[in-house]
């Protein structure tokens, strides 16, 4: 979950994806979340099948508490990207209210996940280090130390890549996915017809232009980005 989901969080923007498709883009995003999921579902029945082998409890830890509630809430993240982003069937309406919303969950998923992960090795050492003990500060205990500070940083990466607006897949390719294939920029064949018209004319297209322009925008900003 760490590394995958981290991947499918920035994919959209990474400056070298910003030429693909968004179509492409969306399958790729789903496509990583999708192999996310399938990896943390494997990994969680590895874990319940090896603890009623030797017989340890299950659920009774506050790391398994929140890592079973990152999967649940994950799984929920996955289905409902599917169901509203990706399927043509949602309203662009409703796909612009639950975009906040989505990616908003997407983080809080992300930032859970880390938490666990640093919960559950800090545990792994408490329960494995005996002979010296972890509070003697063994080398493996500061390997682990070490590991868990590496996992902050890279998720506080992740969530400020995440976070900043220049970041974001510029706007003017956003505008080419709505254009039609042939044909040319919202007003520009419109206006070369209209060029010994009146400078009144001339000013009510180019402001119809930008109307359309920016409505295309925030089409595309509703209905095609997603940030799962």
């Amino acid at each position: 979950l760490v590394s995958v989901l981290s991947s499918a969080i920035i994919v959209y923007r990474l400056p070298w994806t910003w030429n693909c498709s968004k179509l492409l883009m969306k399958f790729i995003h789903a496509g990583l979340n999708t192999i996310a999921m399938i990896l943390a579902i494997v990994s969680m029945v590895a874990v319940f099948e090896y603890h009623n082998a030797r017989n340890i409890p299950n659920m009774y830890s506050l790391h398994s508490w929140i890592g079973l509630t990152a999967v649940i809430f994950y799984s929920l993240q996955l289905f409902l990207g599917f169901a509203v982003f990706l399927l043509p069937f949602a309203p662009v309406p409703l796909r612009a209210a639950l975009m906040p919303i989505h990616v908003y969950s997407g983080l809080t998923v992300f930032a859970t996940v880390i938490a666990t992960a640093l919960m559950g090795i800090t545990e792994k050492l408490i329960f494995s280090l005996k002979n010296p003990a972890y509070s003697a500060s063994p080398p493996e205990a500061t390997f682990v130390n070490c590991l868990g500070l590496l996992l902050v940083i890279f998720g506080a990466l992740i969530l400020w890549m995440a976070s900043r607006s220049h970041w974001k897949r510029p706007p003017e390719e956003n505008a080419k996915v709505l254009q039609p294939i042939g044909g040319t920029p919202e007003g520009t064949e419109a206006e070369s017809t209209m060029t010994d018209g009146s400078n009144a004319d001339k000013s009510d297209l180019r402001i119809s232009s930008e109307a359309a322009r920016k409505q295309n925008f925030k089409l595309d900003e509703a209905g095609q980005r997603s940030t799962m």
